[in-house]
């Protein structure tokens, strides 16, 4: 390749086209492309600093909207190009025709009709068929209708990812980055090379606190399975929209759960008045099924489950004919794993079935600790669905307000983000809301120790009071809630705050049966995997 100062641009470039848009690697790439023309954003890429489309990205496609051409001509013109030259100038031609076409494929996945005839598809497989002429192919390379469903799949996770998941704090981008790896895997170039068409295999378990958005999660890697493309119909072959089913197993009992999931034959049992296909005979080679609280059905339906996951046959209730699924399995729990193993309520052989894919979902405390400001987005957010657009910014403005004076901006919010949706709707309707007090066991048993070692005696009064003081703080969530329950005034609530007491509690609160704060005990399996999240702005194949 000799095209003069083009090398940093197009290897960049190149590397882009297979990145995690939501990790560091992304911004470091796109410098290096750029140079001094790379501009600087905030520290998170989220949806509420998307105004416009992000400049980065524009300046590298404006690039190589005249180097793309020029090296094609080049490399045409001079014969034999290498392996290494081929492989290359097909990764910066993926980038550049899926930056060209990428608001195109995302009317394809905001349009409200299913599977049709895509009118995109002649103008992409031209533009595919002249940058990507059999002269500059490798032996082996994906053919254009496959390039398309793959940049649908691309157009269609990043929307998911990016709108579905609210904020801009670290842990949130965390998040982002896990859910991405969960549909692609953290090696893009294998993915391409063929694990997407086996990614159904792997089953994905969410783990974290109740209303951390856990569906929201599973949702979107189930929308952002990948589907082929016949080029012969021009249409996809499957609506994705139809692809995800959701069963929250916590809501039916187990006979009903063993129904739906696995169907039934007519006479097996009271009210089975008709043979009835379940959930995993519905579901499509390329949907999803996601089996929310997973750790609440029993032992016998979990042996039933992983002869699923180990074989994927399975019985309708009352038959002895074996039918197969054939779907992706996505399951969660707000329930520690490792504790519901020792305990015996969930099988070792059956979590080992379901933990080939984690995602952990963080509390809504861990995220407004890092990001303060994500909390007026998140309530702006649930007042338009309440209210629509008119006087959001004076509801929002009027909530935030309320929240600040009475809760405190460090309230943990132990109900997490249904637990913010719910205040709000409070304070629409009544004005006013009050935190239900709900604390967990362990600390609960530290409140007794207190009461016992008042009954003994054994504390002097300035202890008793600091002591005293850091309960009502852990338990009301907030140096307001505590001072309006004490009669004190903040600061004084915050100078009476014993720190190892308080540390004490939150141990306590943090333990797998029911965290205060919605907090579950990490450990090394709910670790977010890989590198950091991105900074400084978006880009990459799929921005």
């Amino acid at each position: 390749m000799s095209l003069p100062g083009h090398r940093d641009l197009l290897e960049a470039t190149a590397e882009l086209t297979y990145c995690n848009p939501f990790l560091r690697e992304r911004v470091a790439l796109e410098r290096r492309a750029l140079g001094r023309a790379f501009e600087h954003h905030g520290e998170v890429w989220h949806p509420d600093e998307l105004t416009a489309p992000n400049p980065n990205v524009v300046r590298i496609q404006e690039r190589l909207e005249t180097a793309v051409p020029a090296w094609r001509s080049e490399l045409l013109e001079h014969g034999a190009p290498s392996r290494e030259e081929l492989r290359l100038y097909r990764d910066v031609v993926y980038y550049t025709i899926y930056n060209r076409w990428q608001a195109d494929l995302l009317a394809l996945v905001l349009r409200p009709e299913g599977p049709r005839r895509v009118a995109l598809w002649t103008d992409f497989e031209a533009g595919h068929a002249f940058l990507l002429p059999p002269e500059l192919q490798l032996e082996g390379q994906a053919p254009a209708d496959l390039v398309f469903a793959w940049f649908f799949q691309l157009r269609r996770a990043f929307h998911h990812v990016f709108h579905s998941l609210h904020g801009s704090s670290r842990p949130v981008a965390e998040l982002r980055a896990q859910v991405w790896q969960s549909i692609f895997s953290h090696d893009m170039r294998r993915f391409r090379r063929g694990l997407y068409s086996r990614i159904g295999d792997f089953t994905t378990l969410i783990t974290g606190p109740s209303g951390t958005g856990k569906e929201l999660v599973a949702r979107a890697i189930g929308m952002s399975r990948f589907i082929p493309f016949d080029p012969r119909r021009a249409a996809f072959v499957e609506d994705f929209r139809s692809s995800f089913i959701a069963l929250n197993l916590a809501a039916l009992s187990p006979t009903l759960v063993e129904s739906e999931l696995f169907g039934h034959r007519k006479g097996s049992f009271t009210g089975a008045i008709e043979d009835r296909k379940g959930w995993l005979e519905t579901c499509s080679p390329l949907g999803s099924v996601f089996l929310d609280e997973i750790g609440e059905i029993s032992l016998d339906l979990q042996v039933k489950l992983l002869r699923v996951l180990q074989t994927r046959a399975f019985q309708r209730i009352g038959d002895t004919t074996d039918r197969r699924f054939e779907g992706k399995l996505i399951a969660s729990t707000h329930r520690d794993p490792e504790e519901e193993m020792r305990a015996g309520r969930m099988r070792p052989d059956f979590y080992y079935r379901i933990c080939s894919d984690l995602v952990a979902t963080p509390s809504l405390r861990r995220q407004l600790a890092a990001a303060p400001e994500d909390l007026a987005s998140l309530v702006q957010l649930i007042v338009t669905g309440l209210v629509g657009d008119r006087d959001v910014a004076s509801v929002t403005a009027e909530i935030l307000d309320w929240i600040e004076s009475r809760l405190g901006v460090d309230y943990a919010w132990p109900g997490n983000f249904r637990e913010l949706e719910q205040c709000v709707r409070n304070l629409l309707i009544r004005g006013s809301y009050e935190p239900a007090a709900s604390p967990a066991p362990a600390a609960s048993t530290m409140r007794a120790d207190l009461a016992s070692e008042v009954a003994a005696m054994k504390l002097d009064a300035e202890a008793l009071l600091r002591r005293y003081t850091t309960l009502v703080y852990f338990h009301a969530g907030s140096f307001v809630g505590a001072a309006r329950r004490l009669g004190f005034d903040r600061r004084t609530v915050k100078a009476r705050i014993d720190p190892e007491y308080l540390a004490r509690l939150r141990a306590a609160s943090e333990a797998p049966s029911a965290p205060p704060d919605g907090t579950a005990r990490r450990n090394r399996q709910t670790e977010p995997p890989g590198p950091r999240p991105a900074e400084e702005g978006g880009g990459g194949l799929a921005g």
